[in-house]
């Protein structure tokens, strides 16, 4: 099927996309800065409450990961830990960290881009947001603007490998 003959999308999946998109323009601000471009928005009740991009080498805090810091925000603005009602869009794949904390935040819903085999704790190298021993369990859409998300990624740290060769 073409480009031109691609179904519509549902009303559902253009939301997805077009919070992603403020997700993308997040890792970007975060790759301007030097950090790995990864960025995050929190929507509750069909409104961005909160957006972050990683700031861990700016802030030197191993926990400043941009879902964490949106996370941390959106419970600022809403008033309340608990983001029952929340979806994160997020543009990687959550680590153990990351999940954990949506774990606990009890959020509906993670919306992510590119999936992370090597630490991605949404459904591909562990899965937190289905597991029955934990006290909450939550929604994953993996692979919104998938190409996007890696070729923002890839861009990165192909430049930081050309830094570190000079």
């Amino acid at each position: 099927m073409s480009d031109e003959e691609q179904e519509p999308l549902t009303p559902q999946a253009a939301l997805d996309q077009k919070y992603m998109k403020l997700a993308l323009e997040q890792a970007e601000l975060a790759a301007q800065i030097g950090e790995v471009p990864i960025g995050a928005v929190v929507v509750c009740g069909g409104e961005v409450v909160a957006v972050a991009h990683n700031r861990r080498e700016i802030d030197n805090d191993p926990s400043a990961h941009a879902e964490f810091l949106a996370m941390q925000k959106a419970s600022k603005k809403l008033g309340r830990w608990r983001l029952s009602g929340c979806t994160v869009y997020v543009t990687l794949e959550p680590c153990l960290m990351c999940a954990g904390l949506m774990v606990n935040a009890r959020i509906d819903r993670c919306v992510f881009g590119a999936f992370d085999p090597k630490g991605g704790a949404t459904g591909t190298l562990f899965d937190v947001s289905s597991d029955s021993r934990l006290n909450h369990e939550f929604a994953v859409l993996g692979g919104v603007l998938a190409e996007e998300a890696s070729a923002q990624l890839k861009a990165f740290f192909k430049e930081r490998r050309q830094i570190n060769k000079l």
